[in-house]
């Protein structure tokens, strides 16, 4: 559920680069309300990692990833948390600070969309074997819609199977967090739209 929000929030972001003169609010409004459902797939990703080498049977049943994505794992965290932790300060500290910082803040999302590029095609072979069996592209259709499926690979998970409850007042209040943060930084968007105005016009 997670990862399909994020999904669509980083495709909207990703519209927001292009248009980025006449859509800088909305980038800095879903950058900051983003901060919510990241910490939480950071957050599920640790547990179920944590799960597994803790020797947890249902996780160590299902397997690890190809050992590919494992190595990018870290990777995808560092350039995840220096993307939004840049990201905020130049929010916070304002245009003075568009020097390195912006060059910090590009160049790790120029190298985090092509880390995570790679990560998602990783999982293209797992979506090709679901998609040939019939039953698994069933299960697979459900998972994404939250009806079934856990963290852990079983199918009690999901929103209506034990935890369901648990799982979904996560998102919501990962989604909340990440809202009332956007809302109170709202403030701070206007020296960077100012500025951008002016440099424009000029």
């Amino acid at each position: 559920m997670t990862g399909v929000l994020l999904f669509v929030l980083l495709a909207v972001l990703g519209v927001t680069i292009v248009r980025i003169g006449q859509l800088l609010w909305l980038h800095l409004f879903l950058g900051l309300l983003l901060i919510g459902p990241v910490a939480l797939k950071l957050a599920s990703t640790g547990y179920r990692f944590a799960r597994y080498y803790t020797g947890a049977s249902s996780y160590r049943r299902k397997g690890p990833p190809p050992a590919f994505l494992r190595l990018m794992g870290p990777v995808i965290v560092a350039l995840t948390l220096t993307v939004f932790a840049s990201g905020v300060a130049l929010l916070l500290i304002g245009p003075s600070s568009r020097g390195s910082l912006l060059l910090i803040h590009k160049a790790s999302f120029i190298a985090w969309l092509a880390v995570t590029a790679l990560h998602v095609l990783g999982h293209v072979p797992e979506l090709e074997r679901a998609l040939l069996k019939p039953a698994q592209a069933s299960r697979l259709r459900s998972q994404v819609l939250g009806v079934v499926g856990g963290e852990d690979g079983s199918d009690h998970g999901g929103l209506r199977g034990p935890g369901g409850g648990g799982r979904a007042l996560s998102l919501t209040l990962a989604i909340g967090a990440g809202l009332i943060l956007a809302i109170a930084l709202i403030p701070h968007f206007g020296a960077w739209e100012g500025f951008h105005h002016f440099h424009h016009d000029r």
